[in-house]
């Protein structure tokens, strides 16, 4: 039994030390609370890019590029044709009015589109689940360190008949008892036991844990000399890794793995929002051309059946063989095809972006019908590929989604060298003891009064025989981190071969749209000539519809041209992990 000045000071360091580690707890699960409402920073991309910051001058328009264009190749600079349908001498052959889909149109800028998109888009709504589970791992991760109160209570009964017991020896001050061999039988008797705990553990972050608990006991023996005991206690312990599980950097590992993957899923998140509003913007291009082109083949029919009706009145007045009339009527049945060909396209185009939208109002199955409102950019950039590359080593979210996991491959990689060290833990514990007769609350009366107590310390060693499972796991992490870093190099090669192909594309497209301007204007003016030449007959009207389909082509070369070039520049944006600034957008909000 410990004096009084011993047992004091035991407890003041006992108390210190229960206070420190719980302290300890609190200020770690703060610091980490702070690192889950603001994590590190690692800088997402901006939506936008500014294709003028990424030229090495100021972008040319479309009319400059034609001039020069002209210059370089030695071209003409004929006149466009303007033409001025008689929709009276239509009447009597028909429009292609009535080839049009049925059904209300509604204007949409592009801004528009994505907004809807963004709001409907299933692609969209799936993935939004993503961050969401991400921060619940999170969370979960975050749970090991939550302190633990527990409890139990057990009631037990022994009903003990008289058995024989060992034999002893004495030893007594007693002369007369001392030396003497006895036998001690255990008599018939009943004993009821009740005892229970209740406690709270402290999982600390350095892996230990830290109890406090009040454990009691009522043995109640019921016979010749029976009694009626109360036992209780209050006990501290702690138990502290050394080696092995030892450390804040340890056992906050997996906490700092599930906020880089959670990182790393917000910018999976991103990533694919980005591409599901490109193809929203491909898609919107795309629907644009399909007017474009069934604007153009209805204008075709319309002037096959004007010189249709031009025809048949020129050979009622004697003017022009009969012929010539069904060779104008095979132009238009011509027309006649081009223009379900084209309405069938448009009407694809539109189911696509309907399904990419998901918007009730323009239901696949509704009559409501998209217009594009917003014009093409006809801009010419001469892009800066360097300045391009550096934007989307920055910018790319599949190379941030490659360094994330990089950081947690590292982090996993230092956590399994820990686990290849030996178990060595410290042990140790402190308790005080009272009893009391009769009732529990006497136990209780003076819970430090100095009277018993008990400690122990204790060390505690393991280790396996070959350690071969923990000596692999380490050395799977560390060739999957070699294989992350050699697809993080064969990646950022990619993003340079992208980068350079979809700027010869776009320079390529944007050739295409003035060499597609020159062939309009001069079919224009050809099939002007033609057609007074077959009125002066020089011509017949074979010839004409030949120079007509030029006309038709050269246009939905020219449409082509320019909706290819808005899906390079949308190409070129999402190389660099962004995308073009049409409208405000806010992924992920």
């Amino acid at each position: 039994m410990m004096s009084n000045s011993v047992y004091k000071p035991c407890w003041r360091w006992v108390a210190c030390l229960l206070l420190q580690a719980i302290y300890a707890s609190q200020v770690s699960a703060e610091t980490g609370s702070a690192r889950l409402d603001h994590p590190a920073a690692v800088g997402l991309p901006g939506d936008g890019i500014d294709l003028g910051t990424m030229g090495r001058g100021n972008a040319t328009t479309l009319d400059e590029g034609f001039a020069a264009s002209q210059q370089k190749y030695k071209l003409s600079s004929p006149r466009k044709l303007q033409i001025n349908l008689n929709k009276a001498a239509l009447a009597e052959n028909g429009s292609g009015d009535d080839v049009l889909p049925a059904g209300e149109q509604h204007g949409l800028t592009i801004a528009d589109v994505r907004a809807r998109a963004l709001q409907n888009n299933l692609s969209l709504k799936v993935v939004q689940f993503d961050p969401a589970i991400a921060e619940s791992a999170l969370r979960a991760e975050r749970a090991k360190f939550d302190n633990i109160i527990y409890a139990s209570l057990r009631r037990s009964r022994e009903n003990l008949p008289l058995t024989s017991g060992d034999i002893v020896e004495l030893k007594s001050e007693d002369a007369q008892l001392d030396g003497q061999l006895v036998k001690l039988n255990k008599a018939e008797q009943q004993i009821d036991y009740l005892d229970g705990e209740a406690g709270v553990a402290i999982p600390l972050r350095t892996g230990g844990v830290v109890r406090l608990s009040t454990p009691f006991e009522r043995k109640l023996t019921t016979g010749a000399l029976g009694t009626d005991e109360y036992r209780r206690a209050t006990r501290f312990s702690i138990s502290q890794p050394l080696l092995r599980d030892a450390g804040v950097r340890v056992n906050e590992a997996s906490i700092r793995i599930a906020e880089l993957d959670q990182r790393a899923v917000d910018a999976q998140t991103r990533l694919q929002s980005i591409r599901v509003v490109s193809l929203i913007d491909k898609a919107y291009w795309d629907l644009y051309a399909a007017w474009a082109e069934l604007e153009v083949r209805r204008q075709q029919y319309d002037l096959a059946a004007r010189n249709l009706n031009m025809v048949r009145r020129m050979v009622e007045e004697g003017l022009v063989a009969s012929i010539e009339a069904s060779r104008a009527e095979i132009g238009v049945s011509d027309r006649v095809e081009a223009l379900i060909v084209a309405k069938t396209r448009l009407q694809l185009s539109q189911r696509q972006l309907q399904f990419l939208l998901n918007d009730p109002q323009y239901a696949m199955e509704g009559d409501a019908l998209i217009r594009p409102q917003s014009e093409p950019v006809l801009l010419h950039y001469e892009f800066d590929k360097d300045r391009l590359v550096e934007s989307a080593m920055q910018g790319r979210l599949e190379l941030l989604e490659l360094e994330l996991k990089l950081a947690a491959d590292i982090n996993k990689i230092e956590y399994l060298q820990n686990q290849t060290l030996p178990l060595f833990t410290l042990d140790y514990s402190y308790g005080a003891l009272s009893a009391g007769s009769s009732s529990l609350s006497r136990a209780y009366d003076s819970p430090f009064d100095n009277r018993f107590n008990e400690w122990s310390v204790g060390l505690r060693f393991e280790l396996p025989m070959t350690n071969e499972a923990r000596r692999n796991q380490l050395q799977q992490a560390v060739q999957q981190r070699m294989q992350r870093l050699a697809t993080k190099e064969l990646q950022t090669l990619t993003v340079k071969r992208e980068i350079h192909d979809v700027v010869d594309q776009a320079e390529q497209h944007w050739q295409r749209i003035i060499a597609a301007r020159q062939q309009v204007m001069l079919a224009s003016v050809n099939y002007d000539a033609e057609l007074k030449q077959f009125n002066e007959g020089l011509r017949n009207m074979t010839e004409v519809l030949e120079m007509l389909s030029r006309l038709g082509e050269s246009q939905v070369k020219e449409i082509r041209a320019i909706v290819d070039y808005q899906a390079a520049l949308i190409d070129i944006a999402y190389t660099t992990g962004t995308l073009l600034g049409y409208g405000q957008v806010e992924l992920g909000s």
